[in-house]
């Protein structure tokens, strides 16, 4: 599993001072790089190297809990299911002051090839980590 940080600042928030709904998805978009990342892999290099990219096909997402400004969040990331082309990803954001779940999604990621967009295997280097990462998870 991954976790990541984030801080959230007045530009993430409403008038109302509490994180607009759209904003929850840029939060977990950055767990998914940073898992990727801690895993040793650059999403930008797997373009260039491996021609693939990965794109979000689906999600659900139920809002538990407002955060607000100034709030310390916790994005946790982890691996639900491996497919060929495609992985399930399980999100949870919680607050640190609080120790309460905020939000939480589960997103389908698939691999499509850089320069067609199309469905395409995963390939093993970043297959074999994936795997490893989530028997250890």
């Amino acid at each position: 599993m991954s976790q990541l940080q984030i801080r959230v600042y007045y530009e993430d928030t409403d008038s109302g001072g509490v994180v607009y709904y759209a904003n929850y998805l840029k939060f977990i978009e950055r767990g998914r790089s940073e898992f990727l990342r801690s895993l040793g892999f650059e999403q930008d290099e797997l373009t260039k190297k491996q021609n693939i990219i990965f794109a979000v096909k689906s999600l659900s997402a139920d809002y538990q809990s407002p955060a607000r400004f100034n709030d310390l969040l916790n994005v946790q990331t982890q691996v639900e299911k491996i497919g060929k082309a495609s992985l399930v990803f399980s999100q949870k954001i919680t607050s640190l002051e609080q120790n309460k779940v905020l939000f939480t999604a589960q997103v389908i990621v698939a691999c499509l090839g850089a320069d067609n967009f199309k469905p395409c295997a995963i390939p093993s280097i970043i297959l074999d980590q994936v795997i490893m990462e989530k028997n250890n998870g």
